[in-house]
């Protein structure tokens, strides 16, 4: 129930969707006085979440900064959480706008920092029975030279909250020696420590993916909109929220 709840509260988190009810409000109201408020309220609506600078602003204080690992700093297991690989209906897949976790994973490996990797996530469609997202993400890694005895694969979990849950019961089925490098989008982190917190794994947070980093100032950024915002605003506000019923619901 959880998690079909939290997908309709996805798409009451689109500024877009606010946009749209809005304007079909608009479009049956009577009233004078209220039709002007609500136009002002949905211009005001797509001035702010069409602003790259305030969009900007908003996602570096979000994520989490940038580890940078020591020379001594060494981890028996690293888990990479998924939601980097798309689906077609052939259950064909592809690598997604997040696959920096992947890459960062691997470099990991290669490099001797990480021992093994616990892949950690299922399938997150409500509406397809879409493949495994961590057995796909086992075969890219052992056709990029990752020994398969190096890979644990979790492929049931459909959130974070469960990416957390399941991933402790192999750590203790397993007795895999903690501390762990968790590996996520740095604005998907915040919510993952919570929730990983909370589930009693040790780790240690390995953020990468950035969806926004720290540039020159740029008149373009606070003049010039960018429709596609939209949508990049959706994904910062289901990490800020979720967070938020997450500690609500005592699962962070």
């Amino acid at each position: 129930m959880f998690f079909i709840l939290s997908k309709l509260l996805l798409f009451l988190l689109i500024p877009f969707t606010w946009i749209m009810i809005l304007l079909i409000w608009i479009y049956f109201v009577k009233s004078a006085r209220l039709k002007r408020r609500l136009t002002i309220l949905t211009i005001s609506i797509t001035i702010i979440f069409t602003n790259p600078w305030l969009y900007k602003k908003a996602t570096l204080a979000w994520q989490t900064p940038k580890k940078n690992l020591s020379e001594q700093e060494h981890y028996e297991t690293g888990i990479l959480l998924t939601g980097m690989v798309l689906f077609d209906k052939n259950h064909e897949g592809y690598f997604g706008s997040s696959s920096d976790r992947f890459i960062q994973t691997a470099t990991l490996y290669h490099t001797g920092k990480i021992k093994k990797i616990l892949l950690t996530g299922g399938s997150g469609s409500l509406l397809h029975d879409y493949p495994a997202e961590a057995e796909y993400l086992k075969k890219a890694l052992v056709a990029n030279a990752v020994p398969e005895k190096d890979i644990i694969v979790e492929p049931l979990s459909r959130n974070t909250y469960e990416n957390a849950i399941f991933s402790k019961k192999i750590i203790d089925s397993l007795q895999l020696n903690p501390p762990f490098l968790l590996i996520t989008s740095a604005f998907h982190m915040p919510r993952s420590s919570a929730v990983f917190k909370k589930a009693g794994i040790q780790f240690v947070p390995y953020p990468c993916d950035y969806k926004v980093v720290e540039e020159k100032f740029s008149v373009d950024d606070v003049l010039m909109p960018d429709a596609k915002l939209l949508k990049n605003w959706s994904d910062l506000l289901k990490e800020i929220i979720g967070l938020a019923a997450y500690r609500i619901t005592g699962k962070a």
